[in-house]
């Protein structure tokens, strides 16, 4: 089973995403294979959002790229709008899914097969949440474990 992680009551998702990819991608060892991550959401977002992994730091680097991009095999951060791409097929990217959207992705079940650990970023704002609630339901439904951080307490 996956591990399915909600944090809910996100001021700013982007800024929040840049620090969680941040978190997860340095909390790999010395030694150890590089975790890579497929962040996924709407193109609008991803579009700021391939701006501020340049930007949100002045120390980190968080080597990133579109899916669609020819570095898209050797970058550990890549950035798509949908869950189900035939692109990720061929990429070695599934350690971690970060979900920006709204959207319920298509095939739940084949998309936690493919990542063993999924975030689910849930802002404040009443339409996503909403809808993280439904994407919530559905991976219960399926007998998943879900583990909420709740960020309006930090």
């Amino acid at each position: 089973m996956a591990r399915i992680d909600f944090h809910s009551n996100v001021k700013d998702k982007l800024e929040y995403a840049c620090r969680l990819t941040r978190k997860i991608w340095s909390a790999t060892a010395a030694g150890e294979p590089v975790r890579n991550i497929v962040m996924v959401g709407e193109k609008s977002d991803l579009k700021t959002l391939d701006n501020l992994l340049w930007t949100f730091s002045k120390v980190d680097f968080l080597p990133h790229c579109y899916i669609d991009e020819e570095a898209a095999l050797e970058t550990p951060i890549v950035l798509t709008d949908d869950p189900a791409s035939p692109a990720l097929t061929g990429l070695p990217h599934a350690d971690v899914m970060i979900h920006l959207g709204m959207r319920m992705p298509k095939d739940v079940a084949a998309l936690v097969a493919r990542f063993p650990r999924i975030v689910e970023v849930v802002t404040v704002n009443e339409a996503e949440r909403l809808a993280g609630r439904e994407r919530f339901k559905a991976y219960r439904d399926l007998g998943h474990e879900l583990h909420n951080f709740d960020q309006s307490k930090s």
